[in-house]
């Protein structure tokens, strides 16, 4: 069991180094959803108010080189942040250095700075991604404690999460709420379900998602595969499948899969095809007769009703991925169809784990009938794979 920010004991006076995750979208230097930096605030809020010093930072987006240092500045982060914490968040523009040392040193109580995109190492040697010793050991150095709550970048072993906390001291590292709370529901519904545990997994590819699928078959009630993958799996099952998406290498994967998990897994019944990858293409619902010069773009109204079916009376439900080309309004039927679902069951633990299917299910207004959203699509898939993360397992045990 590793610590909570609340295990490191009273905060007061000390330097609390703190990784959170604003890795939000920018449009012309103007943040356009601020949810991450909103649901690290308990985090925040919780330092500040027992007379930490806090230094927070984060990346924003990939930094290869010097030129794009000038888009991927988190100053407007620290702006924004400074705007929905209602006090000054002091900005310091680089990543290390003696102004960065100075202006931490010169934090008063209750105070809170941000430094430069961490991802700002990168371009001389990848020292943040390749977590280089010398950086984790001096980011280490100039704080008391580490508490991350980067969710999102914990399934990777960085200078700002696995390096910090190696090189904090015995003791001296924690997750923050928004990790503790990832781990409770993403945890939980995996390793203790409240059953029936029904899985449902979207997306483009079965490769992206082998380890998912084989170890929520394990462990799921019912595991319902829809999304561009699905394809590969009724091309196993012997069926035309026209030009739709198919990974030909896992086919065979996917017959097998079929033999192995027998009623346990659930496919689509029928298809809405088109003859164009458009929104605006002809489209019709196919069931064993797709054509050709067809492609499935989404799941059929049969599907979707099946799936409901399937979802009636489940307890614990987690789904990961689309059940179509949701971004194309006439082929987002199947995902808004199975959002509904979920989101209209009485009584159950409903996750979705991060990635296309949280910004699904947030532009079509139904986010707070979810009992969570994960922050991480990558991190929560890795989870959901019962893969250890890095991010949280380098940090102090209780």
């Amino acid at each position: 069991m590793k610590k909570s920010i609340k295990d490191l004991g009273n905060l007061q006076g000390k330097t609390v180094l703190m990784r959170v995750d604003f890795n939000v979208p920018l449009k012309d230097g103007v943040i356009t959803n601020d949810n991450r930096i909103t649901a690290a605030l308990p985090t925040i809020n919780y330092a500040l108010e027992q007379g930490a010093k806090v230094v927070a930072f984060t990346h924003l987006g990939r930094v290869k080189e010097e030129a794009d240092k000038a888009s991927k500045t988190v100053a407007p982060v620290a702006a924004r942040l400074s705007e929905v914490l209602g006090k000054e968040v002091k900005f310091v523009p680089i990543t290390r250095g003696e102004e960065l040392e100075t202006a931490v040193k010169g934090l008063a109580n209750g105070e809170i700075l941000m430094f430069e995109n961490t991802r700002f190492e990168d371009v001389d040697g990848k020292k943040e991604s390749k977590n280089d010793e010398e950086l984790g050991k001096y980011w280490a150095s100039l704080g008391d404690v580490f508490v991350n709550d980067a969710f999102g970048t914990a399934h990777r072993a960085h200078a700002s999460n696995k390096g910090i906390a190696s090189n904090i001291g015995e003791g001296n590292s924690a997750y923050g709420f928004l990790i503790e709370k990832e781990i409770k529901f993403i945890g939980e519904a995996v390793d203790t379900p409240v059953r029936p545990l029904v899985a449902i997994l979207g997306g483009a590819k079965v490769s992206d998602k082998i380890a998912v699928i084989e170890n929520l078959l394990g462990k799921a009630d019912k595991v319902i595969i829809g999304g561009g993958m699905a394809y590969t799996f009724l091309k196993a099952q012997g069926k035309e499948i026209g030009i739709s998406l198919c990974e030909n290498d896992k086919v065979e994967y996917a017959r097998e899969l079929m033999e192995k998990a027998g009623d346990k897994l659930v496919l689509p019944v029928d298809t809405v095809v088109a003859k164009e990858f458009s929104n605006d293409a002809p489209s019709r619902v196919a069931t064993d007769d797709i054509q050709a010069d067809e492609e499935g773009l989404d799941i059929g109204p049969a599907s979707v009703q099946l799936f409901r079916e399937v979802l009636n009376g489940a307890k614990t439900v987690i789904w990961n991925g689309p059940m179509g080309v949701f971004e194309m309004p006439n082929f987002a039927k199947g995902t808004v169809g199975v959002c509904e679902a979920i989101a209209n069951l009485e009584g159950a633990t409903t996750i979705i784990g991060g990635g296309d299917s949280a910004t699904a299910a947030i532009q079509l207004g139904f986010a707070d009938k979810f009992s969570h959203i994960s922050t991480g699509g990558g991190a929560s898939l890795e989870y959901l794979e019962g893969k250890v993360l890095p991010g949280i397992d380098s940090l102090s045990n209780k």
